[in-house]
């Protein structure tokens, strides 16, 4: 069945509604689930839709200004250079070793765990002295293809954010000094790192060149998304098929989850900073100051995203109460704060809008979010050299 046979209604569905439809049903009740024999013959019309070349895929809902990065494959990635393999090796120890720690007790590892999707599996993450942390820890997967590092984007490479955790007093508490101290107690380290740095003193600055060298190589492989896109069109159910056609119109993810990593890479206020609240976080606004980042979050990459629950920066959610939030165009947040702060209100992205999708259609938005799991891969932690 060629596109141009189908019924202009069915046509209308698959392709999302036109802009005045839209314009009504946004914020409206759910729209109708279809009858399963209307159902059957949707998920027929897509399967074929979908089984085409991406760029012969239905136009993705958009906002003005929002830039098509279509959803595909991870990019190649380059074979490191002797140094950078050798400097991965070592930073993958690194990673593991609690010894890196103020305490001694806290490694990389504790928070970021490949049995655990590279995080913790927390609402937020434990500290130094068994301090709770104020956000959710972000997995690492992929994250040498992110253009900024942290919920708020404060690290532009993944060395400075390896030294910003180091030194921060409520998460490694380390640094220099106990870099130093530590590792120079340990005689396999002290020749690792004459070896790739030249350095028999490592401190920080070697530190966290290595640890980036080796989460550079946590690359995520293959999903049955991408095995789907590629050619093995069984590799989805329809129910995944619907998913991922209400993902690119109806459900307006691709406005911030697109490209290869289903992330823009921006920030976005989407009414969850519980502002003039407990628990309040100003997120990019505390880097930045600007009155535009209040509230305002890096959009998360969606690849593994079923191994990484809970969700959002303040870990407070699963996948299923996500998708309902965004349903019902997130909370709007109001001025609480006492008259004279210095702190404006968050202004909600535009982005967001109520979407009126009936239950069907979450749970398919849910299914394919699915389809970006990848196999399920064992990661051994290397040994660690011995020393106090």
């Amino acid at each position: 069945m060629r596109l141009k046979s189908l019924p202009i209604a069915c046509l209308l569905w698959l392709t999302a509604l036109p802009a005045a439809a839209q314009t009504q049903r946004l914020g409206g009740p759910p729209r109708p689930e279809p009858t399963p024999a209307e159902r059957a013959g949707q998920l027929r019309q897509l399967r074929e839709l979908y089984q085409r070349a991406p760029a012969e895929w239905p136009a993705p809902t958009l906002d003005p200004g929002v830039e098509h990065h279509e959803l595909g494959p991870l990019p190649e990635v380059e074979k490191p250079s002797d140094l950078e393999r050798a400097k991965a090796e070592l930073g993958e120890q690194l990673f593991f070793d609690p010894r890196l720690s103020g305490s001694r007790q806290i490694a990389c590892a504790s928070c970021h765990d490949p049995d655990l999707g590279w995080a913790d599996g927390r609402t937020t993450s434990f500290g130094h002295n068994r301090r709770r942390l104020e956000r959710n820890a972000p997995s690492i997967l992929n994250s040498r293809f992110r253009e900024t590092l942290f919920w708020d984007g404060r690290a532009d490479s993944l060395e400075d954010q390896a030294v910003a955790v180091l030194s921060n007093a409520d998460e490694m508490h380390s640094g220099d000094e106990v870099l130093v101290e530590n590792l120079e107690s340990i005689p396999d380290y002290v020749r690792r790192f004459g070896e790739v740095f030249g350095a028999h003193s490592p401190g920080v600055e070697q530190v966290s060149e290595a640890l980036a060298a080796f989460e550079r190589t946590v690359v995520g492989s293959r999903t049955r998304f991408d095995a789907f896109v590629g050619g093995r069109h069984k590799a989805m159910t329809d129910e995944e098929i619907s998913g991922l056609h209400l993902f690119r119109t109806a459900g307006r993810c691709m406005n911030c989850h697109s490209g290869p990593l289903f992330t823009d890479d921006k920030f976005h206020a989407i009414g969850l900073s519980q502002y003039g609240r407990p628990g309040e976080d100003l997120g990019r606004y505390l880097v930045t100051e600007e009155a535009a980042d209040v509230g305002a979050f890096r959009t998360p990459s969606l690849r593994n995203v079923a191994r990484t629950r809970p969700y959002m920066h303040s870990g407070l959610f699963d996948l299923d109460e996500v998708l309902r939030l965004y349903n019902a165009g997130m909370p709007s947040e109001r001025d609480k704060r006492e008259a004279g702060g210095s702190v404006p209100p968050p202004t909600k992205s535009a982005l967001i809008k109520p979407l009126g999708l009936n239950d069907r259609d979450l749970r398919d938005i849910e299914a394919f979010l699915g389809s970006l799991t990848e196999s399920n891969r064992r990661v051994r932690p290397p040994e660690l050299p011995p020393g106090l």
